[in-house]
């Protein structure tokens, strides 16, 4: 970015001081149409992120130098009281080698990825019988032992979904999998990669092991890999399918990673602050500009523009989570940390960069005046009011362990899981503006919350945390 540009944007994007406020300074309504027309501020994080950084796999130097840059950019732009508040965690790494060859019959090889937790394979892999099923319930019902020596597919039929709902359909063939295999004889597991797209891009993401269950190896096949393994065991007509896996990822320890924290301070510091959240880290295998550095620009740009029209009354707090990938460290790291620090309200940005449609609250019974105001205005921007119980993102675990407010502003997921855990999220798969609409709502919504002057609370039980947290 260019020195005039980041001038630009903080002149643009400045909070008003009592030393300097602009004299007719524009409302919320007007800064909310302007960001759906000009900004530009949630694409340069994106871009600066994804350019100097790149991929930031949780608990690495990468993930560090992700937070230092994310500090330096929230200072820039006048963020006061921010920090890093480290916390250590269990750290798996990939490794640098991921082969898979059918061996027999039909000798060829399959593009995989590890997923996260899997342990390696000996060195020179594992050749075996490979036993297919369709489901994870069929998966399941396998009599105990009956892997042993042998190598497990899962698959599955996830279709794409505005609401991403097919995420929760499919997902158990990534997160559980691989333990019921284990538990059940496996040497190894891999899977149809919990994603829609049909490039050779195999999808990654954390796997678990039940306790007293020793991790396999476990990785995921492309979906064209997969079909065509499948097409194989068709063809095959009762002959063994044979695998050969090679991977070496490992385990290493206890590292640090850390929560990035800002705040504009409001007028009235001791009324409970609105907490904006996303999660700075990526897997090791993309630079995560959907997945979440989007969310991440979306939140601070939103903030900037509500303070913009006014000091906000309640303090306005940006919460970029560490290693919400492999396992939402930095959200309960956070939550445990400031349990006993009451938040007015919670929402986070971690679906992609594409446009909002959907509105939800878990104050829609028990606040109903301030969740039809929020709804009235952002119906302009094509945003429909659900009736759903919110349940918040991933990196808001404080709020749901408060038993506290929450919004969430659904985005269209149509395409997320074609780009999710893949080397495919990239920048040049945001629409800019489709961004833009973003940054329009959460500035309208945004700026609502924060200049509530009464309790934001709720009676609504929040459920249990929605399958899209299981990343």
């Amino acid at each position: 970015m260019t020195k005039t540009l980041v001038a630009l944007l903080a002149l643009s994007l400045a909070v008003p001081t009592a030393a300097n406020v602009p004299p007719s300074p524009l409302t919320l309504e007007q800064r909310a149409e302007q960001a759906l027309a000009h900004d530009d501020y949630a694409y340069a994080f994106v871009e600066g992120l994804t350019t100097e950084v790149g991929p930031r796999q949780a608990g690495t130097e990468a993930e560090a130098r992700a937070r230092a840059w994310a500090v330096e950019w929230l200072k820039q732009y006048g963020f006061e009281n921010v920090a890093i508040e480290p916390f250590m965690m269990d750290t798996w790494v990939p490794g640098d080698i991921a082969r898979a060859r059918v061996t027999g019959p039909f000798a060829q090889d399959l593009a995989v990825l590890p997923l996260g937790n899997s342990a390696a394979t000996p060195a020179g892999g594992i050749e075996a019988e490979v036993v297919f099923f369709r489901t994870v319930d069929e998966l399941r019902a396998a009599p105990a032992g009956s892997l042993t020596g042998k190598i497990a597919y899962i698959s599955h039929q996830m279709r794409p979904a505005q609401d991403g709902s097919h995420y929760g359909f499919a997902g158990p063939a990534r997160w559980v999998g691989a333990g019921i295999a284990a538990s059940k004889g496996a040497v190894a597991t891999v899977i149809k990669s919990v994603g829609t797209d049909h490039h050779r891009n195999p999808h990654t993401g954390g796997t678990s092991f039940p306790e007293g269950v020793a991790a396999i190896p476990a990785g995921a096949l492309s979906l064209p890999d997969a079909e065509n393994l499948e097409r194989m065991f068709a063809r095959a007509k009762g002959r063994p399918v044979t695998l050969k896996l090679e991977m070496n990822p490992r385990q290493i320890g206890q590292t640090e990673s850390g929560n990035v924290v800002g705040e504009i301070v409001g007028r009235n510091p001791s009324l409970p602050p609105v907490l904006l959240a996303c999660h700075i880290d990526s897997w090791w295998n993309a630079p995560g500009a959907f997945d979440d550095g989007a969310g991440c620009g979306i939140i601070i740009a939103a903030a900037r523009h509500a303070a913009s029209s006014g000091r906000p009354l309640r303090t306005i707090r940006v919460l970029l989570a560490g290693a919400e990938e492999t396992g939402l460290w930095g959200s309960k790291a956070y939550s445990a940390a400031h349990i006993n620090e009451p938040i007015a309200v919670g929402i986070e940005s971690d679906f992609g960069a594409d446009r909002i449609w959907r509105f939800d609250s878990n104050f829609r019974e028990t606040n109903p005046a301030l969740h039809k105001k929020i709804a009235a205005a952002v119906a302009r921007f094509g945003v429909s009011a659900g009736s759903d119980v919110a349940t918040g993102g991933a990196d808001l675990n404080i709020v749901r362990d408060q038993k506290g407010a929450l919004v969430d502003l659904q985005q269209d997921g149509t395409r997320y899981f074609d780009l999710h855990h893949t080397p495919d999220d990239t920048l040049d798969k945001i629409d800019i503006a489709q961004l833009r609409q973003n940054v329009a709502v959460w500035t309208q919504v945004v700026g609502i919350l924060a200049n509530e002057d009464t309790a934001i609370l709720t009676g609504t039980p929040v459920p249990a945390a929605p399958a899209i947290m299981q990343k």
